[in-house]
């Protein structure tokens, strides 16, 4: 299309008396109200994916951590019964090495009471 038609073809031709022969309209290009209200529908719906997609990747992320945190509180109450074997084990070689231990007696049995 060259630019002569397409110029003509937004003019208007108009024959009355003491009026110019061609107009310009200008076309208004505007969206209904039905076209408006599909498009809200259409955006609000893109907004509430966008709002689930993001919710579930926070629930995700609040699983592994939620698992982590049970290994972690796994792991304190390892490390506690490991450090009171520990100390029980330690405190028989203690008790055996200590000073008032070397000094006991071995006794044996005198008798049976019948």
């Amino acid at each position: 299309m060259t630019y002569s038609s397409t110029v003509a073809l937004g003019r208007q031709s108009t024959v009355t008396r003491g009026a110019n022969s061609v107009t310009f309209r200008q076309n208004d290009k505007r969206l209904g109200p039905v076209s408006n209200t599909i498009i809200l529908i259409v955006l609000a719906c893109l907004l509430g994916l966008l709002y689930l997609t993001q919710v579930t990747k926070t629930n995700a992320y609040g699983y592994n951590i939620h698992s982590l945190q049970q290994q972690q509180s796994q792991l304190q109450q390892q490390h506690e019964d490991l450090t009171v074997a520990s100390a029980r084990l330690q405190s028989i070689d203690r008790v055996a090495a200590s000073q008032p231990a070397q000094n006991l007696t071995a006794t044996s049995p005198a008798g049976s009471v019948q």
